[in-house]
């Protein structure tokens, strides 16, 4: 585990899935942990008391990346509270599939707000906060450099998106210590893409490994880009996609 004690990490999204397994982890590693919830108070809470029965520290935020005011407020939330903010681990998205004669304006104006507007203004508001050796942590997806299939173009557009956003970043926050990375997750065992899902077994057959990861494999991942061995990681893309993208 990495020491990340006396730090203050906020995770988007961090009510299920990958969100609540990097809270986890972030929380293991001795980080006191903010998640975000956009509807999920439930789970939400379950996470928190999670982390705290394990004998570190959460918070609960609610915050809909849809709303452009909603990162800022969630950042300035942390910062009240705990006095400080570290990490920031932007997770919270969405997806949309469809062909390209079903995409609607509005689908696009959608996931471009959430999944990647949202990634820029918390980013904003981070920055004023963060201290040199702070790091801001995207998640993107392995179809920034595959698309296997059909019916993936939004959220292939809105992820590849986070790679120029995170390159970006990294240069104007650098000379105020501050690194900026992403993590593209391939075929990650979730709810919304279960290992035994009905189209489980042609997807396992696209990677190299011929399986599916774990969130907290994911997680493992943002552990290292937020620990001290990644000081001089920044502008990078670490892929954690058994080989989807090989």
């Amino acid at each position: 585990m990495n020491d990340l004690s006396g730090k203050v990490a906020l995770v988007t999204g961090g009510s299920r899935g990958i969100g609540a397994a990097i809270a986890r982890r972030l929380a293991a590693d001795g980080a006191v942990v903010a998640l975000t919830y956009a509807t999920a108070a439930d789970k939400a809470k379950a996470v928190a008391e999670q982390i705290e029965a394990d004998g570190g520290r959460a918070l609960v935020i609610r915050s809909d990346n849809a709303d452009p005011q909603a990162s800022a407020v969630a950042v300035e939330q942390v910062v009240r509270d705990e006095g400080r903010l570290d990490i920031l681990v932007n997770n919270a998205g969405i997806f949309i599939g469809g062909t390209l004669e079903e995409i609607t304006a509005a689908e696009a104006d959608r996931i471009w707000a959430i999944d990647v507007r949202a990634v820029l203004l918390a980013a904003q508001a981070a920055a004023r906060h963060l201290p040199p050796g702070g790091r801001i942590i995207n998640i993107g997806s392995a179809l920034t450099d595959r698309v296997p299939v059909p019916g993936m173009t939004l959220y292939a557009m809105s992820k590849s998106a986070l790679t120029g956003l995170t390159k970006g970043l990294a240069r104007d926050l650098a000379p105020a210590g501050i690194m900026v990375s992403t993590v593209h997750g391939g075929l990650i065992d979730t709810d919304m893409n279960p290992k035994d899902g009905p189209f489980a077994g042609f997807l396992s057959g696209l990677t190299a490994v011929g399986e599916y990861g774990t969130a907290e494999d994911i997680a493992a991942a943002v552990s290292y880009l937020a620990g001290p061995g990644a000081r001089y990681v920044t502008g990078a893309a670490i892929s954690v996609d058994g080989g989807f993208a090989a």
